[in-house]
């Protein structure tokens, strides 16, 4: 009968995913339920409709066409996840590889012949606090602008006090002096300090800029920060790690890294220019002072002595 049918029919390997709809005259509950246990996926009992056959058999066509979509989902699914993890794997090697290569070029301790060395030096970094809140309010060609304004004339300060090296470090300017026999009546730790003070009042124009270019767009005040110390200093050369061709110049140093922390330490003070007193010592006299205070840097045990300079006497 048509039950044993159905058992055969799923017990194939070949037909057993075959849609089946059980047609009969059987009309009892329990009829219906071997049926459907049976593997049955639809049972219309006799007499019945032509449109209600048609409707039985699209609505099986339809569930297997969705059937067939979710494998295909699963086979895709997998398929991704299979070329994500083969993917992760390459970015793994690459950044191996990359990494050995970076091992290969990096200078060894013992620096190079080209490497200059410094056992004193003066070192600036000066940022623009208020960064952020501009790059909110203006566009950016608006801010690109605004900053080659202001590091367009703070490039000519600190190259006009005869810096020996500059270059930028996110939105700040880094910039090492050193002696020199140019300006060997100026100390380096003088023209640090004449750079510093004229790369706060570079921001006060940029400021006014603003204030004439950008009336009612309530901009926060434009200023900078700047901070100084003196200790070694040395630069040195770095080839390319991707070309190879090239080489750069590095100032490594305890002076540099205690600069940066001074910075970032002495901001809340709100000081515009932030010394430390071993690098105040090489300007005793010629620049004007206010506030001191000791400033905990993060990871040293010693705070260091912090003065703030106000300007030139």
């Amino acid at each position: 009968d048509g039950f044993a049918m159905l058992q055969v029919l799923r017990a194939d390997a070949a037909l057993a995913e075959t849609p089946v709809i059980l047609l009969t005259s059987l009309q009892e509950r329990a009829h219906m339920r071997i049926g459907m246990t049976s593997g049955a996926d639809d049972y219309i009992t006799k007499p019945f409709r032509p449109g209600e056959l048609r409707e039985a058999t699209t609505a099986q066509i339809k569930r297997r066409e969705t059937r067939a979509a979710a494998q295909a989902s699963a086979v895709n699914a997998a398929v991704v996840w299979a070329l994500e993890e083969q993917n992760q794997y390459f970015s793994q090697l690459y950044e191996n590889r990359l990494a050995s290569e970076f091992s290969e070029r990096w200078p060894s301790s013992d620096g190079t012949d080209s490497d200059e060395k410094f056992d004193n030096a003066s070192v600036l970094f000066v940022d623009i606090p208020p960064y952020a809140g501009l790059a909110e309010q203006l566009s950016s060609t608006e801010l690109t602008e605004v900053v080659k304004k202001f590091y367009g004339s703070a490039g000519d300060t600190v190259h006009l006090f005869g810096a020996r090296h500059m270059q930028f470090v996110g939105e700040g300017l880094l910039a090492i002096f050193v002696g020199s026999s140019d300006t060997h009546s100026v100390n380096h730790g003088l023209r640090a300090a004449r750079a510093a003070v004229g790369l706060v009042e570079s921001g006060r124009v940029v400021n006014q800029y603003l204030r004439s270019h950008f009336p009612g767009r309530n901009l926060p005040p434009f200023h900078v920060t700047v901070a100084l110390h003196s200790g070694p200093v040395t630069l040195t050369v770095l080839q390319d790690l991707l070309r190879g061709n090239t080489a750069q110049l590095l100032p490594v140093g305890d002076a540099v890294t205690l600069t940066m922390l001074l910075y970032k330490q002495a901001h809340p003070l709100q000081w515009s220019v932030t010394a430390s007193a071993t690098m105040l010592r090489s300007v005793v006299g010629a620049v004007k002072v206010g506030r001191r205070t000791l400033v905990q840097i993060t990871g040293r045990k010693m705070p260091v002595d912090a003065v703030e300079i106000l300007g030139l006497v």
